[in-house]
């Protein structure tokens, strides 16, 4: 995907690594609605809120309302960011029984910080108005009865880390389940206004297997996104794995140097093992594009 008229107004949108393809129409949906913002006249930030508000609102989607269940199989939390080319960023983590995460990061962003997590940033969220919201859903509890059945017959469930480790470290509450020798995706927006403004948006519900108090990159500045001057990046995959290589800003300096978009896309994903999924979406100046070695659904609106 191309676009090389400087200035046009378009919303890229990605529903995560690994996701199913057959639900690309929520993507569709997602970055109508943020194109929407754009020709009602608002901002690249505000159109990719709105974009991800919309995805987190979409339970087929591991963010907001499609969130994914801790192994204790009752604890959720979600991280989100959001940043743009005019000096905004913003980031929350390790959220729980908020609707839309992507809102509290954005209002962190009008704060003196940039990242509010765990109880901090549950207080803020309450007293910035979000109100309290279960994102449990019948589908992520299925998804993490499928996990356990995965840990049973032994299957292996992240690459770079053992089954067995997530047992040896248990920090919930709750008793672990017999040791016995999963969604880890992410949503993400990246837009372009009339004004040339770039911004980006994420959100996750998080990785299955994962210890309590887990963040991925998807809050972490330059790892799961990054906004400038010259453009928007948004990731998604194994997080332990994208912040090694603050991928983000990686990608967003290639773009920034000249690199071809799709020349940056395919360098960021081999920088990757075949077996760690990877997705990157995002615009330049007069290009947009969107890469992944897993499948995952994407929708351009402009």
């Amino acid at each position: 995907m191309r676009d090389h008229i400087q200035h046009q107004p378009c919303v890229l949108v990605h529903g995560g690594a690994g996701a199913l393809m057959q639900d690309r129409d929520g993507c569709i949906a997602a970055a109508h609605g943020g194109l929407a913002v754009l020709r009602g006249g608002g901002e690249a930030l505000a159109a990719v809120v709105a974009a991800v508000a919309m995805l987190e609102d979409d339970p087929r989607f591991n963010a907001g309302t499609g969130s994914a269940l801790r192994m204790d199989g009752r604890t959720i939390e979600m991280d989100a960011g959001v940043m743009d080319s005019r000096g905004a960023l913003g980031a929350v983590s390790c959220l729980q029984r908020v609707r839309n995460p992507v809102r509290v990061a954005q209002a962190v962003s009008r704060t003196p910080h940039w990242l509010l997590c765990g109880a901090g940033a549950q207080r803020f969220a309450h007293d910035i108005g979000a109100a309290d919201y279960d994102v449990a859903t019948p589908r992520a509890q299925a998804q993490h009865e499928e996990m356990l059945e995965q840990l049973r017959r032994g299957e292996r469930l992240r690459p770079g880390s053992d089954n067995a480790d997530y047992f040896d470290y248990w920090n919930f509450a709750a008793p672990s389940p017999a040791r016995e020798d999963a969604p880890c995706d992410t949503v993400g927006a990246v837009a372009r206004d009339a004004a040339g403004h770039f911004a980006v948006a994420g959100s996750t519900g998080g990785a299955t297997p994962s210890l309590l108090g887990r963040v991925g990159d998807t809050p972490i500045i330059g790892a799961g996104f990054y906004a400038g001057p010259f453009g928007a990046v948004a990731v998604t995959g194994i997080g332990e794995q994208i912040v090694r290589h603050l991928l983000a800003h990686r990608v967003y300096n290639w773009l920034a140097e000249g690199t071809p978009m799709a020349a940056a896309l395919e360098r960021a994903v081999a920088l990757f093992e075949p077996e760690i999924a990877i997705g990157v979406i995002a615009l330049s100046r007069e290009e947009n594009g969107s890469l992944s070695n897993r499948a995952m659904p994407t929708a351009l609106a402009r």
